[in-house]
């Protein structure tokens, strides 16, 4: 079985329980992979692109579990950021999501992303689908690491 431990998740979520509600979540998976959260799209977006010293400053995630309602840009324009990027445009995105309007799915997958979930409304529903998430993108997907270094 791959080794998880060196892989990272990046959670896009600015609603603070949803927050804490999806790291109990994988923590009650056994899930021990690092969980960076960025609260809105340009906070998501300065985490993947950031650069110090001519090298990007974080290494990508392994996946991006990435809300559609967020401050100051949501999740779609960020979802589209993340595909014009030469770094991200090959990044495992998963729209995590209460969103139930029919446009946002496919908006979301006419955008990229690799999947769309709509959370559960129970703490076991949700908690069951952080386990599946975690199991697949952490163990079964394979990627592909493309870093491309920064414009100089």
């Amino acid at each position: 079985m791959p080794d998880t431990h060196k892989k990272t998740i990046l959670l896009v979520e600015d609603n603070p329980d949803d927050v804490e509600l999806t790291l109990r979540a994988f923590r009650q998976n056994q899930i021990s992979n690092r969980i960076d959260v960025a609260v809105n799209g340009p906070d998501a977006l300065t985490f993947l692109h950031s650069q110090s010293s001519g090298t990007y400053s974080n290494p990508l995630p392994e996946v991006m579990l990435l809300d559609l309602k967020l401050p100051m840009m949501d999740g779609l324009e960020v979802l589209q950021a993340v595909r014009a990027h030469p770094r991200t445009r090959h990044l495992p995105v998963v729209i995590l999501t209460s969103s139930k309007e029919e446009k946002d799915l496919v908006s979301g997958y006419r955008l990229g992303a690799n999947s769309y979930v709509r959370k559960p409304v129970s703490f076991h529903e949700f908690t069951e689908a952080v386990r599946e998430l975690g199991l697949y993108w952490l163990l079964w997907n394979e990627i592909v690491q493309e870093e491309t270094p920064p414009p100089e």
